[in-house]
């Protein structure tokens, strides 16, 4: 399944299975979590995608490369 998150104005699309809509909860607060967070805010700005694997994001970033953020 595949959902859009909004975090600061910027939409990113998220990928889970269907089983998972309480991990896209818990990182819905997560994100909340990190409103104030200024290096975690600039991350996101190059984020174009997330995966949720069980409690763990993985942003995937434009270039390729990939952060792994735990939700739980």
């Amino acid at each position: 399944m595949t959902k859009v998150i909004t975090f600061k104005n910027r939409k990113v699309p998220v990928h889970f299975s269907s089983g998972q809509t309480t991990s896209l909860d818990l990182l819905r607060n997560k994100l909340h979590e990190l409103e104030f967070n200024l290096d975690f805010r600039r991350k996101w700005k190059r984020i174009a995608s997330v995966e949720m694997v069980r409690d763990v994001a993985i942003f995937q970033y434009n270039d390729g490369t990939k952060l792994y953020l735990e939700v739980s």
